[in-house]
């Protein structure tokens, strides 16, 4: 059987997509193919590099991606971390798993990211298990 494909995608790719990554590419190593994306493409805050160097998970490697340098048909799951998915092209909301966490954005409020964070751990930890991905 061929790992599953997931993908985190949100507005920029520099928080909430960028540390649902690290969270997958740890608790599913191996087990799971993961990448994010925004809709469009900017930079990893570096709010969101020092909240997973707190849980012990280095994403200084991750970078920003465009959506547009992906195809839909390429990912089995997908996920929007901020509510974005209204504005995802359709191929990406009819994957065989689609859900819109809707989680709120810390770069608007610094304060939050441990917060949003912690959230976004239990989130992609309920994700692994729904997939029969032994984390």
């Amino acid at each position: 059987m061929s790992m599953q494909r997931v993908m985190f995608v949100c507005k920029k790719n520099s928080a909430r997509s960028q540390m649902a990554e690290g969270f997958a590419r740890s608790l599913g190593q191996g087990k799971i193919e993961v990448t994010s994306s925004g809709i469009e493409a900017s930079q990893v805050r570096p709010e969101a590099i020092a909240a997973m160097k707190a849980v012990g998970l280095d994403i200084t490697e991750q970078y920003s991606k465009p959506l547009s340098d992906f195809e839909a048909g390429d990912f089995d799951v997908v996920i929007s971390l901020c509510g974005c998915g209204v504005n995802l092209p359709p191929a990406w909301v009819t994957r065989a798993v689609f859900e819109d966490w809707q989680l709120e954005d810390p770069a608007e409020k610094p304060e939050i990211f441990p917060q949003v964070r912690d959230e976004i751990q239990r989130r992609v930890t309920q994700l692994l298990a729904s997939l029969s991905v032994n984390t």
